[in-house]
């Protein structure tokens, strides 16, 4: 009897019927062995002849478990007749094993209620394969409480299917007894309570969880082994759990193979990871040829890396699809990413519903991209809440905008805590504004840094004097959150920064900051670097500066430049310099630069 993963047993011995096919050489070990039993065989054999009841059940159990069913029946026929209930239970074995399951029913119940377990076991199967739960049940249970292991993990499996809470106990008893089946559905039971409990997926597993996966996969089970690699990588035992991994792949098992293809690849050894990739998407397992697609397209091979993400797809996973897509945008072939994008959307896959509208949208469909952004926030997908909305700002309805924003942000989107921020800002918000900067700004955000150290900037009191009435400079938080932004590239930050470190009469670090904006185009920080070196002597340089401030479209740079050049005598070049000034602003700067202008003009017409 074969099911449930189960095999029927022979004289209550434990041992299981064998295969009656062997190889036509044995070695030495195997030879000796096959004498063994040839003579254990021919005393059975002369004593069942003499008419001994046991040597004719034990015979019997010999020539079944050898496959040889003709030779066996009359033997368990004739020690069942005399009243041996392991015959009994091994003649049902047999017949099973011929198709007469009626028949062999009829057997194991003469052998089950003369105290067979074995027979109570496989009686209580047969019922259950009827359908007939009740009587399976009672059989089943006249096992397990005998102690019959097999009974004990079959009454627990029926249990189960019920939903009866009995069924832990005689998983537990099952697994106790050395089950190895029974040990790893205890464990995934204990951990699915453990995780039902904690309301939350990512629930640690209970110790006694981990010990009866490891107990499992100790007797070779191989999804405990990959369970329990992952529970090992989790806390970060990477090398225990890649022993687990292997063993369970050895096995057979596709995701312990992907899953140490992945270990590999983070330990840098990406030749063995795609040699385990490539086993387990051989054997269906789409997320390992998902990761052999990627591996294949960081190295420019899309041919491969295309046809490993159809076998993801083939294998059922939608991410290969999505992947396709990626795949053709980057080559960009839009439509067919498109049509990748769409049979994994409609497949349920958020991230691809995101990428579709962002493809609808670029290509001026904003009415087709909004309904898969709708979509794809709904299913989760951060970025598409985000999208729906600048999708919304950019219609002007900023409530709506502002919703999709709060709810992005609520989910750790760093550039939606950042809209959120600056929309309380506009709002006069501050202190709630305060809140979500902070948290844009610790998740990265160079802009968010920014305005979080304006905030705290415009709170600070005025600097203490010391008693000579000297200004005592402390560091406080708003620079630590300029540097931060400028550190990051931030214009007006390093900008900032500078100005701070000016302050602090730190020349050298402000005329750092100062050249680091006005090189990447910060008109004031061209403009307050020139004023430095100047400042340091170094005015034909800070012209330089000026200049391209001025050009930027800085006033008071130009007002700078039409001083300078009025100075050293060329009235024409300041005079243009002083009109570009008016023009620029502000309303001070101009009213200044006018004066200068007419004044030139005069010294030029005198």
């Amino acid at each position: 009897m074969d099911v449930m993963g189960d095999k029927a047993t022979l004289f209550e011995t434990g041992r299981f019927v064998q295969p009656s096919s062997r190889e036509d050489t044995d070695t030495p070990d195997e030879t000796g062995e096959i004498a063994d039993e040839a003579a254990e065989e021919l005393r059975q054999r002369l004593a069942a002849e003499t008419g001994d009841v046991e040597a004719m059940s034990v015979l019997g159990a010999m020539l079944l478990r050898r496959g040889d069913l003709d030779g066996a029946e009359p033997h368990l026929r004739a020690a069942t007749a005399a009243g041996d209930r392991a015959a009994a239970n091994n003649l049902g074995v047999l017949l099973h094993q011929r198709g007469y399951a009626d028949e062999a029913a009829g057997w194991w119940r003469i052998a089950a209620v003369a105290g067979s377990t074995a027979a109570a076991h496989a009686l209580g199967r047969h019922h259950r394969e009827r359908g007939d739960e009740p009587a399976a049940e009672y059989w089943l249970r006249q096992s397990a409480e005998q102690g019959h292991t097999l009974g004990a993990y079959a009454l627990a499996d029926l249990l189960e299917h019920r939903g009866d809470p009995g069924a832990e106990h005689w998983m537990r008893a099952a697994a106790e007894r050395g089950h190895r089946e029974a040990a790893y559905r205890l464990a995934r039971a204990l951990d699915r309570k453990a995780a039902r409990d904690a309301d939350d997926d990512g629930a640690s597993v209970p110790d006694e969880a981990e010990q009866w996966y490891r107990q499992a996969a100790a007797r070779g089970h191989r999804r405990a082994a990959l369970h329990l690699g992952t529970i090992l990588e989790r806390r970060g035992e990477l090398k225990e759990a890649g022993r687990w991994y292997l063993t369970s792949a050895k096995d057979g098992e596709a995701r312990a193979a992907c899953a140490l293809g992945f270990l590999l690849r983070d330990a840098g050894d990406t030749e063995n990871a795609a040699v385990w990739w490539l086993r387990a998407a051989q054997d269906g397992d789409g997320n390992a040829a998902n990761a052999l697609g990627a591996l294949h397209a960081e190295r420019g091979e899309t041919q491969t890396a295309e046809r490993w993400y159809r076998a993801a797809m083939d294998a059922g996973d939608v991410n290969g699809a999505y992947n396709l897509g990626l795949l053709c945008v980057e080559q960009g072939r839009t439509p067919h990413a498109e049509q990748w994008y769409r049979r994994a959307a409609y497949a349920g896959h958020q991230e691809a519903a995101n990428a579709l509208a962002i493809l609808l949208l670029r290509a001026g469909d904003e009415t087709g991209a909004e309904p898969w952004f709708s979509k794809a926030a709904e299913a989760g997908s951060v970025d598409a809440a985000f999208n729906l909305g600048i999708l919304h700002a950019g219609r002007g309805e900023e409530q709506t905008a502002l919703r999709w924003y709060e709810r992005a942000a609520a989910a750790g989107h760093t550039e939606a805590a950042l809209q959120v921020g600056m929309a309380l800002l506009r709002d006069g918000e501050d202190q709630e504004a305060e809140r979500h900067l902070r948290c844009a700004a610790g998740g990265g955000s160079a802009e968010a840094a920014y305005r979080l150290a304006t905030v705290l900037d415009a709170r600070r009191p005025p600097e203490p004097a010391h008693e000579l009435g000297e200004p005592v400079h402390q560091r406080s938080e708003c620079e630590e959150w300029y540097e931060r932004a400028a550190s990051q590239g931030h214009r007006r930050a390093q900008v900032r920064v500078g100005m701070h470190a000016a302050a602090r009469g730190d020349v050298v670090e402000a005329a750092r900051w100062y050249r680091e904006a006005a090189e990447a185009g910060s008109r004031n920080g061209a403009f307050n670097l020139g004023l430095l070196l100047a400042r340091e002597g170094s005015e034909p340089e800070a012209a330089v500066w000026w200049t391209r401030a001025a050009d930027a479209g800085h006033g008071r740079a130009a007002l700078r430049l039409a001083l300078v050049y009025a100075r050293r005598g060329e009235l024409a070049e300041g005079q243009r310099w002083a009109d570009r000034a008016v023009s620029l602003g502000p309303e001070s700067v101009a009213e200044r630069a006018a004066r200068l202008r007419d004044a030139l003009r005069q010294e030029l017409s005198a």
